[in-house]
């Protein structure tokens, strides 16, 4: 009920005549205001029909008005009343002694009464208490007996449990250390060896000396003494092209000096013999070129006949000419093909040096092929030592590894042992371990329940003055309830993310339909949407040529405007038939009127 309704129901217990027509909901704002809401507060929680006066009592108080008589109010009303109560109190205090006396032996009689009631019910509730404690207790034996045969099946279990994660931890231990321990396995002491650093190098180091030797002996056999002044025994300057003007002055012991002398012995019978033959081939051509003009004017002789002038002009012509071919032909004699033959002549070594050079390219090959050889095999056994030394460094930092973990489950191990050692010293107290009575609150010695119960309670730990057992009751049931709780809400949450993930799935295929549109091949873009695109672009393309071609429309009718004035005054009159249609009649009367003149003055 709201606070409106209540303050009618008070005006109904109250008599107000017009109560029942009242609203409760239309008097609620009256109790929004802080200072009235007190006062209301207690009129209806504390006016009744009983503080309501009666017409007679309002008879009474209007006569008692009209009467003039003085009426008492607040402190003068207060000390008339005090005065009544003295004289009551005069008139009782005659039998005061005798009632005095009797209320006495009345109240220790009642004093021995409820005393004697008090310990009857003290003792049968005793009596009921100590049947019920006997039955709680048969039923608690009972319980107890139950939970120790449980405990006890509980705890063998746990037991045979310990001691065969013991025994396979001990089978564990054995099997490391059985890995870990050397043994001559080549001599079938002990079995095959799992580690590098128990198997012997002893063979492998033998083959690598083998192979070593086997090395050097190849090596000696193709790079022996003086293979490198084989090989670049063929040097350029051995191979120069041989200049016949300068004198060669050398050794005659040498052999370089006695192939440098032979090249240009070679080169001067090649010269001399090439100036020999170009001169008799140049006389074999002159008298054949000297035939054959003869041939050529005997011939022009017998069929003309020339003047003595014409012949003896004809001969000075020839002998002019015949001067300045044989002056060409000492300057080709004695400065073009003294030169054309010699160079000619030292052309003649480079076939030798360039088999020379051959030879040494091919012999500085086999020397590079057999250096890569022996290089290779090197480098093979270098690769060999270093991953066997990087096996080794790995399996030691390995072992340190595995001595570092061993170290720190032996810390493990006795921190463990010693912290059994404490709990079990704890535990044999018998001041924790046997209770004649049981206890409820835990012992302050008790650190093991200390430390469940702070398990238990988490964060949200609280100062209390001493912790029970009951409390710690209370507290793991309270975790159950949390953790059944958060169950539900994992199987919740769990229920929606399924849904979820469905949802998701569902979405995702309908995107793979819509990109792929059926086929293997991914869309990037919706086909109606780019072939709208695309018509769209098409439009676009029309209306961009539509508005180039309106513009060069716009540009030559304006070049006509400009050169026109016909089509000026055209302009002008579609403006005006637009605009002014009145003043466009006015013009086109002015001009019939003047068309006609002119007609009329044409006639004439």
């Amino acid at each position: 009920m709201n606070s409106g309704n209540q303050f009618v129901e008070t005006l109904k217990k109250v008599g107000y005549p017009k109560a029942a027509q009242l609203n409760g909901e239309d008097f609620d704002w009256l109790f929004e205001t802080v200072e009235d809401k007190s006062f209301l507060e207690w009129f209806c929680g504390s006016v009744n029909e009983q503080h309501v006066l009666t017409e007679k009592e309002l008879q009474a108080f209007d006569a008692l008005l009209k009467s003039g008589k003085p009426i008492l109010e607040e402190e003068a009303l207060d000390e008339v009343l005090k005065t009544c109560k003295t004289f009551h109190s005069q008139s009782s205090s005659m039998d005061e002694g005798e009632l005095q006396k009797l209320e006495e032996e009345f109240q220790a009689l009642q004093k021995i009464k409820n005393l004697k009631i008090h310990r009857r019910n003290k003792l049968q509730m005793m009596a009921s208490t100590n049947s019920h404690m006997s039955l709680k207790l048969n039923d608690k034996a009972e319980e107890a007996a139950k939970i120790l045969k449980e405990g006890q099946g509980i705890f063998t279990a746990i037991n045979t449990k310990i001691n065969n994660e013991l025994h396979s931890l001990t089978e564990g231990v054995k099997k490391l250390t059985f890995f870990f321990t050397f043994s001559d396995s080549e001599h079938g002491l002990g079995p095959h060896p799992v580690f590098l650093f128990q198997i012997t190098l002893d063979k492998y180091l033998y083959q690598e000396e083998k192979s070593t030797a086997a090395l050097i002996s190849y090596t000696k056999k193709q790079f022996f003494q003086g293979i490198s002044e084989l090989v670049e025994s063929s040097n350029e300057e051995n191979f120069q092209l041989v200049d016949i003007s300068n004198p060669l002055i050398c050794d005659e012991n040498n052999e370089v000096c006695k192939e440098r002398l032979e090249m240009a012995r070679l080169q001067m019978a090649y010269i001399c013999a090439q100036h020999q033959l170009i001169q008799r081939k140049a006389k074999d051509l002159s008298i054949s070129s000297a035939i054959q003009w003869a041939e050529n004017n005997l011939q022009s002789l017998k069929n003309k006949t020339f003047g003595k002038e014409h012949l003896e002009a004809r001969i000075s012509s020839l002998n002019s000419e015949i001067s300045k071919i044989k002056k060409q032909l000492t300057q080709i004699n004695n400065e073009i093909l003294p030169s054309l033959v010699k160079e000619n002549a030292q052309l003649l070594n480079m076939p030798v040096v360039k088999g020379d050079f051959d030879l040494q390219i091919a012999r500085q090959d086999y020397y590079t092929s057999r250096q890569d050889q022996v290089c290779n095999q090197l480098l093979k056994q270098k690769a060999s030592f270093e991953f066997l030394q990087l096996a080794y460094e790995i399996e030691l930092r390995k072992h340190r590894d595995i001595h570092r973990q061993l170290e720190n489950i032996i810390q493990d191990l006795k921190q463990s042992s010693k912290a059994l050692g404490q709990r079990l010293e704890m535990m044999s107290d018998p001041l924790i371990s046997q209770h004649a009575v049981p206890r409820n609150t835990i012992d302050s010695r008790d650190a093991a329940s200390h430390r469940l119960y702070q398990l238990l309670e988490g964060e949200n730990q609280k100062q209390q003055l001493f912790r029970t057992h009951e409390g710690i009751e209370q507290v793991a049931q309270k975790l159950k309830q949390d953790i059944t709780s958060v169950q539900d809400q994992l199987a919740v949450s769990s229920q929606e993310q399924f849904l979820f993930l469905s949802k998701l799935d569902s979405d995702l295929d309908a995107l793979c339909d819509s990109l792929y549109c059926g086929g293997n091949k991914i869309l990037l873009s919706n086909q109606e949407l780019t072939e709208q695109l695309y018509q769209l672009e098409v439009n676009l393309n029309k209306l961009n040529q539509l508005i180039m071609d309106l513009l060069a429309d716009v540009k030559a009718k304006r070049k006509v405007l400009e050169t026109n004035t016909l089509h000026q005054m055209e302009r002008k009159l579609y403006v005006y038939f637009f605009k002014d249609e009145d003043y466009l009649k006015d013009i086109v009367e002015k001009l019939e009127h003047q068309s006609q003149a002119q007609t009329i003055g044409l006639e004439d």
